[in-house]
């Protein structure tokens, strides 16, 4: 054979790789099914960050700015296919549903244009998830005033919550609150003694179980007048004992 019959074999061989292996991943690199109300995978259990915002307390316009900034990054440490919830701590001093809950399909920057449209993708995005997202954070961040804050029992409900229990691979909370408790649990208000935290959490794997092991729970703290020195001392201390005894890991900032 002459060396430009080679020539043409070899040429015609790579071609035929090259679609082969484009048509490979077509098949195999396509992404996944998803669930339409959820958009998270079909069948799998994602990560899962929940944004709580405690809407018993009081906030300036300053911080109503800064808790939105704080529910955005949040969205934007997401992966894909990882889960973004908004619940708000009610003046009924109940955890409520905003009815955001949905995972992250997919930014055109986040995605292999190999296979992909980063376009098509960025706009399927904004469509299903940045849109409804942006919806419900006006209402959130409109704080109601309330007589009760029973901060640590509405964690512990939402961990038994089965988007978010145990078999979740990872729980992350993004507390927004005063972190001044008012419950029947224990009260920071009043002359009387707190309880021991080993003795609150004692009181909360009673009644919830073990929910709340293994989350990771991040505070933003909204200053006080009045009560700014013991929550940046005392009462966050006091704080810290409750999630460490009950097996979970906490991080704290201003707001």
């Amino acid at each position: 054979m002459r060396g430009k019959d080679l020539l043409g074999v070899f040429n015609l061989i790579v071609v035929v790789g090259v679609l082969g292996a484009i048509s490979y991943a077509a098949l195999v690199l396509q992404p996944a099914e998803y669930d339409p109300e959820t958009l998270c995978l079909a069948g799998e259990q994602p990560a899962h960050t929940v944004v709580v915002i405690d809407k018993t307390d009081l906030y300036s316009p300053r911080q109503a700015e800064l808790i939105l900034a704080r529910i955005l990054e949040a969205r934007d440490r997401l992966a894909i296919g990882e889960r973004l919830s908004l619940f708000e701590l009610d003046e009924r001093g109940e955890l409520e549903d905003s009815r955001f809950s949905l995972c992250n399909p997919g930014r055109g920057a986040q995605i292999n244009p190999l296979y992909r449209n980063p376009s098509r993708v960025e706009a399927r995005y904004q469509a299903l998830f940045e849109l409804p997202l942006q919806s419900m954070l006006t209402d959130l961040v409109e704080p109601k005033n309330a007589p009760r804050s029973p901060i640590i029992e509405a964690l512990a409900r939402l961990a038994q919550n089965p988007d978010f229990d145990r078999t979740t691979p990872g729980r992350d909370i993004v507390l927004v609150s005063d972190m001044l408790q008012n419950s029947a649990l224990f009260s920071v208000y009043g002359n009387a003694p707190l309880p021991a935290p080993r003795q609150v959490a004692a009181e909360i794997e009673r009644e919830y179980g073990d929910a709340l092991a293994g989350v990771r729970v991040h505070i933003h703290l909204i200053p006080r007048e009045g009560w700014e020195s013991q929550q940046a001392g005392g009462i966050q201390t006091y704080w810290q004992e409750i999630f460490r005894s009950l097996g979970m890991r906490d991080s704290w900032s201003g707001l």
